[in-house]
């Protein structure tokens, strides 16, 4: 090697990223310890961006174009350096590039499930998985405050802080939308683009946004879902003796499309007999009655009398018919008498009940002297 082709490989020339990943944010120029020649080359693409740091410091930084690196086009680096005009000696920095196009490649989901009070279903736990994307936007700042001097930041670098970030919003997100939980399938839109401008600000101290947020899906507990499972079913079913004629028809029609399987002739049979035994059973029902209308009430139960007459017990008596028997002359006030309720038999007289029936029979003639 002649002495001007070692000295040119200390000097570099041109200064370009060609980027065959898709997972780099940051990647650093690898200049070891070779020098940059003034008026050196630097390409700079569309989608990226170059940040000069000296010393630690970050100094200019370039948008898309190609540059010769003069100090007019380096007013920082010509400051922190003290370069007077027309300096033209090889120096040392570092140049990071910064890929600022959109990384769609995150994924995010809750690990653990989110809590919310459902207005149908009460107390309820979430989940929710999904995807989103990130884009530098202050390539200054990302290298400040999440990128330091890794020579190669990376996306698998930052997704899990991101995760979190978005765990920690997703609870307020589903609670403040106050939507029921069957119903928030019809706004994982609105709540995706509420999430992206809450992240994206969130992350403005970062250097980077959040430009899509996009909800694949969110789902309740298994056991919740089995339950609404066999609430649709029966919702479908409907009327179930309705359902299982249909079905019997239908096994009868499928046994009869099937006439070599003597199984299946005897099973279609018994469904078939079942179904219309359902179905007689169905048109014999009797119609109810309309129920009565409204009338009076029954007369009260009257007392019964029991008479003992000419040592028979005679009766039962109602109080009228007991009266013809006093007035007839068979029952006297020294008859003995007898109701349910009384203790024992007692002469018609002495029943202060029978005192009316008494009052117009006069009592027997004194004995004659």
């Amino acid at each position: 090697m002649g002495l001007v082709e070692k000295l040119r490989g200390e000097f570099i020339d041109i200064i370009e990223w060609l980027d065959d990943s898709r997972d780099t944010i940051v990647w650093r120029f690898p200049r070891y310890q070779n020098e940059i020649k003034m008026g050196a080359k630097l390409i700079v693409r569309e989608s990226q961006t170059a940040v000069f740091v000296n010393e630690g410091q970050v100094a200019d930084v370039f948008t898309p174009g190609t540059y010769t690196l003069q100090t007019q086009n380096m007013p920082i680096l010509t400051t922190l350096k003290g370069w007077k005009y027309g300096f033209d000696s090889p120096w040392k920095a570092e140049v990071y590039f910064v890929n600022t196009r959109q990384f769609t490649d995150f994924k995010w989901g809750t690990q653990n499930p989110v809590m919310m009070r459902d207005p149908e279903f009460g107390m309820v736990r979430l989940r929710a998985f999904g995807a989103y994307s990130l884009r530098v936007v202050d390539p200054a700042m990302l290298l400040r405050e999440l990128v330091g001097t890794d020579p190669q930041f990376r996306t698998e670098e930052v997704q899990e802080f991101l995760r979190q970030l978005i765990v920690g919003h997703l609870g307020s997100a589903l609670a403040t939308a106050q939507v029921p939980a069957l119903d928030l399938a019809a706004q994982q839109l609105v709540i995706g683009q509420k999430l992206a401008g809450v992240l994206t600000q969130e992350l403005t101290g970062y250097g980077v946004q959040i430009p899509k947020f996009i909800i694949e899906n969110i789902s309740l507990p298994p056991e919740v879902e089995q339950a609404i499972d066999k609430r649709t079913s029966m919702g479908v079913v409907g009327n179930l003796n309705a359902y299982t004629t249909f079905q019997a028809a239908n096994a009868m029609e499928d046994a009869a499309n099937n006439p070599g399987g003597g199984a299946g002739e005897g099973f279609g049979l018994g469904l078939g007999m079942a179904a219309g035994q359902r179905m007689a059973n169905a048109l014999n029902q009797p119609v109810s009655a309309p129920p009565p209308q409204a009338g009076p009430p029954p007369l009260p139960q009257q007392d019964q009398w029991f008479a003992g007459v000419n040592g028979q017990q005679a009766g039962p008596f109602d109080l009228d018919a007991l009266g013809a028997q006093v007035r007839s002359g068979a029952v006297a006030r020294t008859t003995l008498v007898w109701k349910n309720g009384m203790a024992q038999w007692t002469p018609a007289g002495q029943v202060a009940e029978l005192g009316a029936l008494f009052a117009a029979v006069p009592p027997p003639l004194p004995p004659q002297g």
